[in-house]
């Protein structure tokens, strides 16, 4: 007994170390998408925020140059997340009532419908004022639509509404972590934490 519970505590560290999902955690690459995206979604919040703040100047218009790229690379990252979701394991979720798996299901597909919704909402609203996409001076991305001030005011508007909208589910997302962690005891947190 005390021999296959040490094969089973190496096992577990195998899976800790792999790269793939397994039905109970989080591989490395899943574990490094999900907190750099986190780092570079709270970063670009912040610095949109920050931006309305700021009178127009050559100074604005480099923190829009900033923002556009970033947002461009959290587009592709996003990408290449869902695809790793689609082809990994899916990781069970541990037990709870259903309402709170419902919630949780439903914040998350709001969340990644964000991630890919403002960075094109922010593309288009750029091009829609005349503004072409230069991402970190390597390559411009080619124009999603001609240059019209509607498109460009309610595309603004629901950038806006999207970035308010994040806070909000960031926030719940946050708490429903914590409160798995601190007050239910359980591993969902620990099961993405490095």
């Amino acid at each position: 007994l005390k021999q296959k519970s040490c094969d089973h505590s190496k096992l577990g560290n195998k899976n800790a170390m792999s790269a793939q999902n397994t039905i109970s955690t989080y591989g490395w690459v899943a574990k490094l998408l999900h907190w750099s995206m986190a780092v570079l979604i709270l970063g670009m919040l912040a610095l949109g925020y920050y931006m309305g703040t700021v009178e127009k100047s050559p100074f604005k218009f480099e923190l829009y140059w900033w923002h556009k790229s970033f947002g461009t690379l959290i587009l592709m990252l996003v990408t290449v997340r869902l695809a790793w979701k689609a082809t990994n394991p899916r990781v069970a979720s541990l037990p709870m009532p259903h309402w709170q798996k419902r919630a949780a299901k439903a914040t998350h597909i709001a969340l990644y419908f964000l991630m890919v919704a403002m960075p094109l909402s922010g593309l288009v609203m750029s091009n829609a004022h005349g503004f072409p996409v230069s991402v970190f001076g390597l390559f411009t991305l080619p124009e999603l639509t001609t240059s019209n001030h509607e498109v460009g005011e309610l595309m603004e508007e629901l950038h806006e509404l999207g970035m308010y909208s994040f806070f909000v589910l960031i926030s719940l997302h946050v708490a429903g972590a914590l409160k798995h962690h601190f007050l239910d005891k359980d591993a969902t947190l620990r099961r993405m934490l490095p």
